[in-house]
C-alpha cells in the first residue's frame, strides 16, 4: 500500500506512521526524521534545513523532493510506503504524482489526522521540553501551524476531490487512533 499521512504538526503523524507502517509491513518515510538526521550529522543539507526549521518554515521543495525521490527508489519501498510529512504543498503533490507515475504507481490512500489546535500546541511544547528540540518553542509551533493552514491544508481538498482522502480523529490513546486509521484504509 502507498499511503500519505496528513495533519498539523503535533497531530500524532509520527506515532501513527510507526504503528500503521508496522501493521502494513511497509516503511514509514518521515521527511522530519531525514531533516533532523542531517542536522545532527552536521551535513550541508542539515545546515540549510536547520535555519528553515528553527524559523518554523518548510525546507525548500527542491531539497525535499530530491530526498523523497531517492528514498522511494530504495528496494524496501517496492511493496509500498507510508509518507509522513510529505507532500506539504500543492507543488509537492504534483511532484509525488510524477515520481509515482514514472514507476507505474499511484497512491492508494491519504489519511488526514485531525487534532484541536490548543492540544497540538500542548503536545509540541511537552515534546520540545522532553527532547530539547529547538523547533518546538511556542512561537515557532504557532508559526508552523499557520504555515500548515496556508500551505498544507489545501492538499486535503485535492486528495478529497481525487477520492483518496479519509479524515480520522487524531486524539485519544495511540491504539485507538491506530485502529481508526487502519479502519479508514481501503482494501488493496
Amino acid at each position: 500500500m502507498r499511503l500519505v499521512l496528513l495533519g498539523p504538526p503535533g497531530a500524532g503523524k509520527g506515532t501513527q506512521a510507526k504503528e500503521v507502517s508496522a501493521h502494513l509491513g511497509v516503511p514509514a518515510i518521515s521527511t522530519g526524521d531525514i531533516f533532523r538526521a542531517n542536522v545532527s550529522g552536521g551535513t550541508e543539507l542539515g545546515r540549510a534545513a536547520q535555519k528553515f526549521m528553527d524559523a518554523g518554515e518548510y525546507v525548500p521543495d527542491s531539497v525535499t523532493n530530491a530526498m523523497v525521490r531517492d528514498r522511494l527508489g530504495e528496494p524496501d519501498c517496492v511493496p509500498g510506503f507510508l509518507l509522513d510529512g510529505y507532500p506539504r504543498t500543492v507543488a509537492q503533490v504534483a511532484e509525488l504524482d510524477q515520481m509515482l507515475a514514472e514507476r507505474g504507481q499511484r497512491l492508494d490512500a491519504v489519511i488526514e489526522l485531525e487534532a484541536d489546535t490548543e492540544e497540538v500546541v500542548r503536545r509540541l511544547l511537552a515534546r520540545g521540553a522532553d527532547e530539547g528540540r529547538s523547533d518546538d518553542s511556542e512561537d515557532v509551533i504557532r508559526r508552523r501551524l499557520a504555515v500548515f493552514d496556508e500551505q498544507t491544508a489545501p492538499l486535503a481538498k485535492l486528495y478529497a476531490d481525487a477520492g483518496l482522502l479519509s479524515r480520522v480523529n487524531g486524539l485519544g490513546p495511540v491504539g485507538e487512533v491506530t485502529a481508526r486509521v487502519i479502519a479508514a484504509l481501503p482494501e488493496v
